[in-house]
């Protein structure tokens, strides 16, 4: 009688049933990466606004920590200090390793009577430290020493 068995109806389905699935999990995969932004930051990112908010001479410790908030690190050596630290990363795929692009520490510096004498706003330029505010590069001593380091992959994470 020439017809198809049912077990044959069954086993064309199941092909196509499985195939769909294989090309919905594909394709669910692939739209996963339709859209991808490969670009993120770590840490502290300099927001201007609570930049200019900072007034030399005047603002306090507890003022300070309100508008920044909470330091990276800080530091008692020759003087007192506060760093945030921030980073940012690109990866061009999803399941690659991040590359760090950029690196910068915000310094914010207190005098005795515990208010702010001095913002940098440090950086890498042509291999070396830079502070973008005063547009010098610091030379010897302990702070450019921790500087370095932190620049120099202290805080890289993999």
């Amino acid at each position: 009688m020439g017809g198809k068995s049912k077990g044959g109806k069954s086993k064309a389905r199941a092909a196509r049933g499985l195939a769909l699935g294989s090309a919905l999990t594909l394709g669910a995969a692939l739209g996963g990466c339709i859209g991808y932004d490969g670009d993120f930051d770590r840490g502290y990112q300099v927001d201007q606004e609570s930049m200019g908010q900072i007034k030399l001479g005047a603002t306090t410790k507890p003022e300070a920590l309100a508008i920044l908030g909470t330091p990276s690190t800080t530091s008692t050596v020759g003087g007192d200090a506060w760093y945030y630290i921030g980073q940012k990363y690109h990866r061009a795929l999803a399941f690659l390793p991040a590359q760090l692009t950029d690196q910068h520490v915000v310094a914010v510096y207190f005098d005795k009577s515990g208010k702010v004498d001095r913002i940098a706003n440090y950086g890498m330029q042509d291999g070396k430290v830079f502070d973008y505010v005063s547009r010098t590069t610091p030379t010897g001593g302990t702070e450019p020493d921790f500087l370095r380091n932190m620049m120099g992959g202290l805080f890289r994470f993999s």
